[in-house]
């Protein structure tokens, strides 16, 4: 089982545990996390929800080998499942960031509620030099987040960028030591064991009032484009070059 589940003291805790491919996330592990959402949400033990990875790694990203040999349109995808699901959770979110944080690893972090990193964790979305385009409405909630200027160096050129980073630009709530991470981030979500939900409910969707309908449609753009990218010359050479383990070479396209 790659997503282990368990729910402790009001705390639902999602994990993703396959850290032989680095935390690398398949459609069925897609599934496994929107229905364990969906589970949490609808459970009224549940105060709040843990998200995590595995010491020094949160997840690599997309897993290239079964993304390539099972693409599917936007709304089949178990990986737009799994954003309708954490984005239309009426509970507190909390990350736990105990690493590497690629890709989606990065861009669902804009959709929690709390963020917390560890000085060893290193983000970065680097969808452009795959031949493809940012997805979960990170192309609007970068720069919206950070600024058209860093949302380059994150969109454009792929930069990678540390914990300290993720704070000052407003994405993480604190960084600490690598093993006090999940520790704390399990606090935070315990506090709300002691708060009234519905108040709690009440406020994380006035506070996102007004943005999911452009979110979901902001998705949808980025996904058929992300659909189009993937057949394209760019994101085969890309591919090819990750599986021959040598550098891509772009210089005829």
């Amino acid at each position: 089982m790659s997503i282990k589940t368990a729910i402790l003291n009001g705390v639902a805790t999602i994990e993703i545990a396959r850290p032989e491919k680095k935390n690398a996330i398949t459609g069925a592990m897609y599934t496994q996390l929107a229905e364990a959402l969906v589970a949490a949400t609808g459970d009224d033990a549940v105060r709040a929800i843990l998200l995590t990875g595995q010491p020094g790694i949160f997840t690599s990203g997309n897993d290239i080998d079964d993304f390539v040999k099972r693409p599917a349109s936007l709304e089949e995808a178990p990986s737009f499942a799994f954003m309708k699901a954490l984005m239309g959770c009426d509970k507190p979110v909390i990350a736990a960031v105990t690493g590497a944080a690629i890709g989606i690893g990065t861009t669902m972090l804009f959709h929690c509620d709390f963020v917390y990193v560890s000085d060893e964790a290193r983000l970065a979305m680097p969808f452009t030099s795959l031949g493809l385009v940012p997805e979960f409405a990170s192309s609007v909630l970068v720069p919206r987040l950070m600024g058209n200027a860093r949302a380059a160096e994150k969109l454009l050129l792929g930069d990678p960028f540390t914990g300290a980073d993720a704070v000052e630009c407003g994405l993480a709530n604190a960084v600490l030591p690598a093993s006090e991470v999940v520790k704390h981030a399990r606090r935070i979500a315990e506090r709300f064991n002691a708060l009234p939900p519905g108040a709690v409910r009440e406020t994380k969707k006035l506070m996102r009032r007004g943005q999911s309908t452009a979110l979901l449609e902001t998705i949808g753009v980025e996904g058929r484009l992300f659909g189009e990218r993937l057949q394209s010359p760019e994101a085969k050479e890309a591919f090819s070059a990750f599986f021959e383990k040598r550098k891509p070479d772009f210089s005829r396209f």
